[in-house]
């Protein structure tokens, strides 16, 4: 991989910057695609929780039970358009992010954010809320080691990205199958593969931001929007190995 201190064309100018002014540059860029994601998560969190306190109650013997507004989200059709939606919306960014404005992808993917979180509230109905907090932050710390290594290893990961990619293809049709199946082995198996291939994507996808950064000539328009589809791939790597470390670490709720 190409040292960035060759690289001495400005963001979206043309005149040569020194490396200190290409390293500056960089981590104003990388802060703002780490913001993005945080205010994502953050959404996603908060509407989470705020659907699973009206969707979710207690009897008159203390156990859990769910409202009128729970039982219309979780038992009934609408489950699955909550479940769907965050996939639309994936497909929605990949075929208009290049026509939306930064402002607009921003607002998008904060959209996404918060119907996702939506989605992610049936995990508050299958696991205790303590050991979604715990592995949240087991996943936090996990996140930030993964994507530091990625950013500042030297050694370039596309060869590894490119077999990622290839077994989280591998990952979705065993998931699917186990559909079918419901084999409690095959599902161990493939929540620790998860685990290991989004481990690996955070590192990857962090190194390919860095590299779209020092390499492409971005105007500040297209820096910004660049910010938000970097923010959105953290974002699933960061979603995808909470929800497969939940799967392994994760107290049911009795």
């Amino acid at each position: 991989m190409q040292p960035y201190e060759q690289n001495q064309t400005a963001y979206g100018t043309g005149f040569a910057r020194t490396a200190a002014q290409v390293d500056q540059g960089l981590r104003a860029f990388m802060l703002g695609v780490y913001n993005n994601m945080i205010l994502g998560l953050a959404i996603s969190a908060l509407v989470a929780l705020g659907v699973n306190m009206l969707a979710v109650t207690t009897d008159g013997a203390g156990r859990m039970a769910l409202t009128e507004f729970g039982r219309v989200l979780y038992g009934t059709p609408l489950m699955w358009v909550v479940a769907l939606a965050p996939l639309a919306f994936i497909f929605f960014f990949s075929f208009r992010m290049d026509r939306m404005s930064a402002a607009a992808a921003r607002g998008t993917f904060f959209a996404f954010a918060a119907v996702m979180g939506a989605s992610l509230s049936t995990l508050l109905l299958r696991y205790t809320g303590a050991s979604v907090v715990q592995v949240f932050f087991i996943t936090a710390a996990s996140f930030g080691a993964l994507s530091l290594w990625g950013y500042t290893t030297r050694r370039s990961l596309s060869g590894m990205g490119s077999f990622l990619i290839m077994g989280l293809f591998g990952l979705i049709i065993a998931s699917i199958v186990n559909i079918f199946v419901a084999s409690s082995a095959m599902q161990f198996g493939i929540s620790v593969i998860g685990v290991l291939i989004f481990a690996g994507l955070t590192a990857y996808d962090t190194q390919k931001l860095k590299e779209m950064y020092l390499y492409g000539n971005f105007d500040t328009e297209a820096a910004a929007k660049v910010s938000v589809y970097g923010a959105l791939q953290l974002y699933l790597d960061f979603i995808n190995m909470f929800q497969f470390l939940l799967s392994l670490l994760g107290n049911r709720n009795e």
